[in-house]
């Protein structure tokens, strides 16, 4: 064995799996022409040495770590050519190797690995040891990406891109974007005798197009295009047809005296049925203030709608048909369970859709999502943390705007113990919210989990406000959020019924029965948490060995940053009769 100090080298082709899917022989001959051709001049040219090649990658060592970042530089500066060029993600990392019989191992070769997996296509990704080590030196425009938690690395890691190596990719290698769901807006009718109101009932009809247009779930129809059906009085069908729209949103505005009332409705444009609708009776005293608030609470509510009937429809879909939207969006419906066996089935999907299509930002915000669950329900892998921030970030750097997506890199954070940095991520991710119920209903509960309750109730119940229809988990989140605030009958009503999706939201109801001192509701509530508990573990191929809380609720105890918050549920749970 020879111990040293070297530069080490990681690169892997992106896209490797799907490639082998759609055509092995092609892709296996390009990629060994590349790596035995040019990758390996360009290595001995730095002075390097190629250690091994590792399916679609390589590993190689240097002496200098300049020549290792400008061997990587040079390496993505070759010319892509050919319909579908092959593309890599390269790492540099500056550490202690152990060299034997030709191999390298040791902590920088693992971190030079983990970094790898976070370059972004085409880019250049070195650890803060290399960075420091040369400065300026190389004349390279630098990128702080922040600090990193890397698997099987015990120190969070801060890395440097390098700027300029990342061009899109031609025109013709570009993966099809996902079919979004199409949604047009006709102008609303003006049912007022006045016609001069016809401007607050065009105004209405702008805003929700507006609002609707930041969704990225959602492909806005322009209001040049459907305001030319103004009389409303063709068929829907057919005006669907020729705004090419799958969905159509209709509504109409009477005024009388010093009072408004909007009428809404979200039709299916194929089938014509009604998938919601609502009423707004408003007085008139602010024209414009009273636009905001029906605008505010119409776009709360229309992506989800459409959402659920998008995922509806691919839940229908043979499984083996399926493109990666469809396989993402069938995940994020089973994810929104909440429920162990669910979350498993969800992340399979979510993996065979980044397969497919590595593109789609959403897809990593789910699977990421599904090592959060596992934490809540106390049923994660010691790799979950690592994994789910890894995953996040990866999400986050296909498309830092979507505040869904800044929400999920939030609860990465929590996964892993970085409380400090969640609660800054979830103040910036609440202050990008401007509809988005769901979002912020799920900034609250983090807001609950980081121990400040009473901004956790403040904020979701705004975001139920602005969407009086939510799913069922966002009760789940406010029947804890008053447990937390003490409003034990606010959590029974909240829990008790579809928002009982987990083993956790039946220790809430087992607990706030105890703490009410209503001892039968409670025992029997109990005995509904211990066998949820048993299924989540069975389900999972977890033995349950007793019934105490130890054995049944410690799990839980990771997901709160206070630990007097988990021995409140705890407290709750052995009055309610858990063994202690």
């Amino acid at each position: 064995m020879e111990r040293k100090l070297a530069a080490i080298l990681a690169a892997d082709m992106v896209g490797y799996t799907s490639r082998m899917e759609r055509d092995e022989a092609v892709t296996l001959t390009a990629l060994t022409a590349f790596l035995s051709g040019t990758a390996a001049s360009l290595v001995q040219h730095h002075h390097g040495r190629i250690v091994k090649q590792m399916g679609d990658g390589l590993l190689a060592v240097f002496d200098s770590a300049a020549e290792a970042v400008a061997c990587a530089v040079e390496w993505q500066r070759v010319p892509v050519e050919g319909p579908d060029p092959i593309r890599f993600r390269i790492a540099v990392n500056l550490g202690d190797i152990i060299a034997q019989d030709g191999d390298v191992f040791g902590s920088g070769v693992n971190l030079a690995a983990r970094l790898e997996q976070l370059a972004p296509p085409g880019g250049v990704l070195v650890s803060d040891t290399v960075y420091r080590v040369l400065g300026a030196g190389l004349g390279i425009d630098w990128e702080d990406t922040g600090v990193h938690t890397l698997k099987n690395v015990v120190e969070p890691v801060r890395a440097w891109r390098v700027r300029g190596l990342n061009p899109a990719p031609p025109e013709t290698t570009r993966l099809a974007p996902p079919r979004k769901a199409v949604i047009a807006v006709l102008p609303f009718l003006n049912m007022s005798s006045d016609a001069e109101q016809t401007f607050f009932s065009d105004g209405i009809a702008e805003d929700i197009i507006t609002g609707l247009s930041r969704f990225r779930t959602l492909q806005v129809v322009s209001r040049n295009a459907s305001f030319r059906f103004r009389a409303q009085d063709g068929d829907p069908a057919e005006i669907a047809a020729a705004l090419g729209a799958d969905y159509l949103v209709e509504g109409s505005v009477r005024k009388a005296g010093n009072r408004v009332r909007i009428s809404v409705q979200l039709a299916d444009a194929q089938s014509g049925a009604q998938l919601w609708s609502e009423r707004y009776d408003r007085e008139l005293e602010d024209v414009l203030a009273v636009q905001d608030e029906v605008t505010r609470s119409i776009v709360a509510v229309l992506p989800g709608r459409v959402q659920h009937d998008v995922a509806g429809r691919s839940a229908q879909t043979p499984a083996n048909e399926m493109k990666a939207y469809d396989l993402m969006l069938r995940a994020k419906a089973l994810r929104d369970g909440l429920n162990a066996r669910d979350t498993a089935s969800a992340r399979g999907l979510l993996e065979r859709a980044v397969a497919l299509d590595p593109t789609v930002a959403r897809t990593y915000m789910y699977l990421s999502d599904t090592y959060v669950v596992d934490l809540w329900l106390g049923l994660a892998s010691p790799d979950a943390p690592a994994l789910a921030l890894e995953i996040a970030r990866k999400g986050a750097a296909l498309d830092n705007r979507d505040v869904y997506i800044q929400d999920q890199l939030g609860y990465a954070y929590l996964c892993a113990g970085l409380w400090d940095e969640a609660e800054a991520q979830f103040e910036k991710t609440l202050s990008m919210i401007e509809t988005e119920a769901e979002s912020m209903a799920w900034c609250g509960y983090a807001f609950l989990l980081l121990g400040q309750h009473e901004k956790a109730r403040k904020v979701v119940a705004e975001a139920m406000r602005l969407d009086p229809l939510h799913p069922p988990a966002i009760d789940w989140v406010m029947g804890q959020v008053e447990f937390f605030n003490g409003n034990m009958e606010a959590t029974l009503g909240l829990l008790i019924g579809e928002a009982r999706l987990n083993s956790l939201a039946s220790a809430f109801v087992a607990a706030s029965y105890a703490r009410l001192g209503r001892g039968r509701e409670a025992a029997a509530a109990l005995r509904d948490f211990i066998a949820e508990r048993h299924d989540e573990f069975e389900s999972r191929g977890v033995a349950a060995t007793d019934t105490s809380v130890p054995a049944l609720a410690r799990g839980f105890r990771a997901m709160w940053r206070r630990a007097e918050d988990f021995e409140r549920l705890a407290d709750g749970l052995r009055a309610a009769g858990l063994a202690v």
